[in-house]
């Protein structure tokens, strides 16, 4: 895994000048949208990679260990055996790259993957997920409880008011603090991108969670009217680029072609893209098992998640 962000300080010179094109944006979406995707054994291997990057999740309110316990289960397998012994992939240790869940079942999922002899990530949402309308100190409480409770990877929300009405040294403050709570485990900020109006906005969220020391920035938390679209996700690659290139720290297919065209092929790995998409490994098992077998399975052929 890539090394802790270390942050840097507040710029708020260049958050302050950011003007983000809108219309060069669509542009960009529309021309990434129609490009031809890879077919048959191609768009296969492209498949098998995007389920190394998702960020296998459970987060609703009927949660308990037994379903928390099955979703660490496919996490470690998440196609079926035979499917991957047809495409010779049975022994390159394809997995997740994390398991999600609220921080209340933090422990069952450390259980969950230790029974298992897996050394899979558990990620936890945390400071008041989805809406981050918590109190501070609840929320900073909550990161050092999941952290304690074995969590290796947190998933903080911003407070999407201090975004909005531009405060950025406030909002980095904030950041901050979430960072040094979070230890030694990783953060992945979530911008809630659907609820900040702009992409000028998503731009500076973007460019203020890295100066605060995130090692993931995320599109939303999935609660959201909307969630991750593709002009956003070039807004963010590009604020990543222009970090990445000012200060040295690196931070379903057609979001694999995105990220590749826009950041290069080395970043198509869990260490620094995740697929956040709790549904995907679904319909990429599905059509896995239709490139092996010509047909698509019914619902009782594959295991659930």
């Amino acid at each position: 895994m890539s090394a802790r962000n270390p942050g840097m300080e507040l710029d708020l010179e260049w958050v302050s000048k950011v003007r983000v094109n809108q219309q060069a944006v669509l542009r960009r979406a529309q021309q990434i949208q129609g490009r031809k995707l890879v077919k048959k054994q191609w768009e296969a291997a492209w498949l098998l990679r995007a389920v190394t990057c998702i960020d296998l999740t459970t987060l609703a309110g009927d949660d308990t260990p037994s379903n928390v316990h099955r979703l660490c289960l496919k996490a470690t397998q998440p196609v079926r055996h035979d499917l991957l012994e047809s495409m010779d992939m049975h022994n390159k240790g394809i997995t997740t790259a994390a398991v999600c869940v609220y921080p209340a079942r933090v422990a069952d999922a450390v259980r969950s993957l230790k029974a298992a002899n897996s050394s899979l990530p558990v990620a936890s949402v945390a400071t008041g997920f989805p809406a981050g309308q918590t109190h501070l100190k609840t929320r900073l409480g909550e990161v050092r409880m999941a952290v304690e409770d074995g969590a290796s990877e947190i998933d903080i929300v911003i407070n999407r008011m201090l975004a909005l009405t531009g405060q950025w040294e406030a909002l980095y403050q904030e950041i901050c603090q979430f960072r040094e709570a979070c230890g030694d485990a990783h953060m992945k900020t979530i911008l809630a991108v659907g609820e900040l109006g702009t992409f000028t906005n998503v731009y500076k969220a973007s460019l203020v969670a890295m100066m605060a020391g995130s090692d993931f920035i995320k599109t939303s938390t999935g609660k959201e009217a909307v969630n991750a679209t593709y002009p956003v996700a070039i807004v963010m690659a590009r604020a990543i680029r222009d970090y990445f290139l000012r200060t040295g720290h690196k931070d379903s297919l057609v979001w694999l072609t995105l990220m590749k065209e826009e950041l290069g092929e080395e970043w198509l790995k869990a260490e620094l893209f995740r697929l956040g998409a709790s549904t995907l490994l679904a319909d990429i098992e599905r059509q896995i098992y239709h490139h092996v077998t010509g047909r698509y399975p019914a619902y009782h052929e594959l295991p659930l998640a």
